[in-house]
């Protein structure tokens, strides 16, 4: 009853803050609660499973490029989730054999591969893509008469969409796939063991986790009404994987703390000019040297030394 208490407190500046904000002050809240989504994808397969991506960007960008060549084309936006999470799944679940033969840097390096593989696509097929020319003119939805057209109003369409993921995870992690991924990325072997399918769950963790990148990647392609390749290219993985261990990986709320981090904070630093970038460097250098499990990981620690 606290927890749920403590999480409609929480909700209460998301709801508010838009009506206090200018237009690019909405725009960064949306951009948070879009990422965010991503976020929740690799913390599945990071946090809880412990197989490590570099690809999650990808996902994203299969995600945005299906809602712009759908959406510019008179197609509704559902088609476009339709879609992209039908792709992503599939192709996360076959990016997840490697894992079953290779671990920690080497799959790391696989990821990689796909990663540049997609990226290369995005940018010389340009029968599909349009290349480096990018896809203009993106449109918002419109959803039973209301549309989404104004900052606001995709914000919020944004936070809801966010909402629902949140609440398919909470239930995910806390059922017994959930306790299978965790058991996966504790010791493989007991939990092989102990007669956990370890090849299945790897592959799910996976496809669930590159499915939510390409939910949040059909978000953004409204968002930002133009999309090119270099927008989903290791740098976005990177800033992912980033959220996720500043946040904590393998703590359900790690990848909204961490988004917060990673989007508003250099925001924040601003008034520094040129130094709020190394500003920004040097405080996620000291949090993963003093503290690898980032901050809810800091957080617990400091309420277990308290407790008698």
């Amino acid at each position: 009853m606290k927890r749920l208490f403590l999480l409609l407190l929480a909700l209460v500046p998301l709801v508010a803050a838009p009506f206090a904000l200018k237009p690019y002050g909405i725009y960064l809240l949306s951009l948070w609660a879009v990422t965010t989504i991503a976020a929740i994808g690799l913390n599945l397969t990071l946090g809880y499973a412990g197989q490590i991506s570099l690809a999650q960007a990808s996902f994203v960008g299969i995600g945005a490029y299906a809602a712009a060549l759908l959406t510019t084309q008179g197609w509704p936006l559902w088609s476009a989730f339709l879609l992209s999470t039908a792709l992503c799944f599939v192709i996360g679940w076959l990016l997840g054999y490697p894992a079953l033969r290779v671990q920690h840097h080497y799959l790391a390096f696989v990821t990689l591969s796909f990663a540049t593989l997609v990226f290369l696509v995005l940018r010389n097929e340009e029968w599909l893509t349009k290349g480096v020319y990018g896809i203009s003119g993106i449109p918002r939805p419109t959803l039973l008469g209301w549309s989404t057209r104004a900052p606001v109003d995709y914000y919020f369409f944004c936070l809801g969409a966010l909402a629902l993921v949140s609440a398919a995870a909470w239930w995910l992690v806390r059922s017994p796939w959930g306790r299978a991924f965790t058991a996966l990325r504790e010791n493989p072997v007991r939990a092989d063991s102990l007669g956990v399918d370890t090849r299945r769950y790897t592959l799910m963790a996976f496809a669930f986790g590159s499915t939510l990148g390409g939910i949040s990647g059909v978000l953004y392609a409204p968002l930002v009404q133009f999309i090119e390749p270099t927008a989903f290219a290791l740098n976005l993985s990177l800033n992912l994987l980033l959220m996720v261990i500043v946040g904590g990986p393998g703590y359900f709320f790690g990848p909204f703390l961490g988004a917060a981090v990673s989007i508003l904070l250099p925001e924040w630093l601003r008034f520094s000019e040129g130094l709020y970038l190394m500003i920004y460097a040097l405080f996620v250098m000291v949090l993963i040297a003093l503290c690898p499990s980032g901050l809810f990981g800091l957080a617990e620690r400091l309420r277990k030394a308290r407790s008698p």
